[in-house]
């Protein structure tokens, strides 16, 4: 799949990222566990304990995680146009997608060369993902 050619799929109709809420929660974790390590870094330094140090690096690897996933998540953006969907690496024309699921878990878009792909209920504007995605495969949407 790598090595195939990407072809155009369209205008562009929509482009959908992480939800707000979902970034949300993540900054406010970042913040409080960034918070949280230097207040133990600074009980460290005053009262010269090991274990204010130890717990000062917990917190700091809950700051590094979370931040590393909020990276990684902002990039995950799914881009609907008019003759297919992209995401990640995985692009389709709807005349392509043998199998949709929706369901609590996210959805799953499967392709004719068993590529397949999980599009998470965390993307801002799932429903109208879904929906958009179901239109396109009963060939509601123009073929350019």
């Amino acid at each position: 799949m790598a090595n195939t050619p990407e072809r155009p799929l369209g205008q562009l109709i929509s482009i959908h990222s992480t939800a707000p809420a979902y970034l949300q929660r993540a900054a406010i974790v970042a913040v409080v566990s960034f918070v949280f390590f230097l207040l133990m870094l600074t009980a460290f330094y005053i009262r010269q304990g090991i274990g204010y140090f130890v717990l000062s690096s917990a917190f700091l690897v809950v700051y590094l995680f979370t931040m590393i996933g909020w990276f990684i998540q902002s990039r995950s953006v799914v881009s609907i146009y008019e003759n297919g969907i992209k995401y990640k690496k995985f692009n389709a024309a709807w005349g392509e997608i043998t199998k949709v699921n929706a369901n609590a878990g996210g959805l799953t878009i499967s392709k004719i060369k068993r590529a397949e792909t999980i599009i998470p209920v965390t993307v801002a504007g799932y429903e109208a993902i879904v929906q958009a995605v179901r239109q396109g495969i009963e060939g509601q949407y123009p073929e350019s």
